[in-house]
């Protein structure tokens, strides 16, 4: 069948399987199914247990659960204290990763040991960025690290040992190999397809994963202090968010079927790069490129406002009527990992010379969140949340949207890691949630 006769014959199909998958949706009402395993509230089902992270968006207070500012935290550690307390240019990176491998903060000598680690592992295979990177080149940089991530089991002779030792030794060296991975196929991708010029720039063994990323990425391999503190501080806020979200999950569903931990991160991969996940720092971007259009000066509150109110009201954007960047599946009144990076990005701005952009971004964070109430009468909260800022920051960087999401798996990866090790650890049983058939016998 040539492919002509095939979109025929999918243009004809379409309808009906819409028709026959179709289920009515009071059906899920009916049956207690929560949707998205959420509830009405937005309250999660309970999937499992975990020693890895936590986050806090609700206390109790006089019996009443009360939303609360939100609080993320690494292995009993609140990741705010976790970065103010490394050094104005100290990279954190590294210590972060192994307190969530290992569950405990590496003393000095640790620490050491593990940076020397992952320094040594940052490389590929012999010829490897040829064969496999630069042979399919793809705009698309999740699906070229995907297959790199797939092929590199080829160069693995315990590719399928599931055990909890050598899980953690692949572990630890994919992180080190998603930086190579990432920037070298957004170069292969620049070159064959943009038609533009061809980098490759080796990682440093002495420089941290946000050094060797910003080195590795520019053609004069130069960047300032500022620039690697705040792509630090942008790894350790991305780097685990608890079980619950969709390709942490997704790591612990495929670990428990016994598979291995290429095949493992690649799903994790496949899931993050949905938009629904992993872009929308570049919704917000195009949101904003959107509103400066639209918007002849966006220092002016009232048109800014009348603007935003067309967005929301779907009649401005993509007419989705949301805003993008504005709240959350489990927070309300403040995403703590903002909280942190809206200091780094103004401290950022200044040195960039964007202080009109910035004010763009602090104007949306102010007004939106009101309108949002007002016209949706959403009253619990509705704050901005990390990827406000961050497609912000990567743009001041220079790092190309392309990138955007490959780099919030440079940084995931980590938490996925920790996640499949506990998932070893601790579990026995493959995770088989349990569905209802709402089907109409025919015989």
């Amino acid at each position: 069948m040539n492919l002509i006769k095939l979109n025929e014959y999918i243009a004809e199909k379409e309808d009906v399987c819409r028709r026959n998958d179709a289920i009515a949706p009071e059906l899920y009402n009916a049956y207690g199914v929560k949707k998205g395993l959420r509830d009405e509230n937005g309250n999660g089902v309970r999937a499992g247990l975990t020693n890895i992270s936590k986050i806090v968006s609700s206390k109790m207070v006089d019996g009443q659960k009360t939303p609360c500012d939100g609080e993320l935290w690494y292995r009993g550690y609140r990741v705010e204290k976790l970065i103010g307390d490394l050094g104005p240019e100290e990279a954190g990176f590294e210590k972060v990763a192994y307190l969530l491998l290992m569950g405990e903060l590496p003393d000095a000598q640790q620490l050491r040991g593990f940076k020397k680690l992952i320094g040594g592992c940052r490389t590929l295979p012999t010829n490897f960025t040829r064969d496999v990177i630069m042979k399919a080149p793809s705009y698309d940089i999740m699906n070229s690290m995907t297959r790199s991530v797939l092929t590199l089991a080829s160069y693995d002779k315990r590719a399928n040992d599931a055990s909890v030792g050598n899980s953690l030794r692949q572990c630890i060296q994919l992180i080190s190999e998603f930086p190579l991975l990432a920037v070298y196929g957004y170069h292969a991708y620049n070159y064959y397809e943009k038609q533009d010029s061809m980098i490759i720039h080796r990682p440093s063994a002495k420089l941290s994963t946000a050094e060797n990323l910003l080195m590795m990425l520019r053609p004069d391999k130069s960047y300032t202090k500022t620039e690697a503190k705040v792509l630090d501080t942008a790894l350790i806020l991305h780097m685990e968010h608890g079980g619950g979200n969709n390709s942490t999950f997704t790591t612990r569903v495929v670990t428990s079927s016994g598979s291995d931990t290429y095949s493992t991160i690649a799903a994790a991969m496949s899931s993050l790069k949905g938009p629904k996940h992993g872009g929308a720092n570049i919704k917000v971007m195009e949101m904003m490129d959107d509103i400066r259009a639209h918007v002849s000066d966006t220092a002016d509150r009232d048109e800014l406002a009348a603007y935003l109110t067309k967005i929301i009201n779907k009649e401005a954007f993509d007419r989705k009527g949301l805003v993008y960047g504005m709240g959350h599946a489990v927070y309300s009144l403040s995403d703590p990992r903002e909280r942190v990076f809206r200091r780094y990005v103004e401290t950022l701005a200044a040195e960039k010379g964007r202080e009109k952009d910035l004010q763009l971004y602090q104007n949306v964070e102010e007004l939106a969140p009101k309108l949002i109430a007002q016209l949706r009468h959403i009253y619990k909260g509705v704050s901005p949340n990390v990827d406000f800022y961050s497609g912000f920051v990567y743009d001041m960087l220079g790092i190309p949207q392309e990138l955007y999401t490959a780099i919030f798996a440079v940084a995931r990866i980590v938490g996925w890691s920790a996640h499949r090790i506990e998932e070893l650890v601790c579990m026995d049983k493959i995770i088989r949630p349990a569905y209802i058939s709402v089907m109409a016998e025919k015989t």
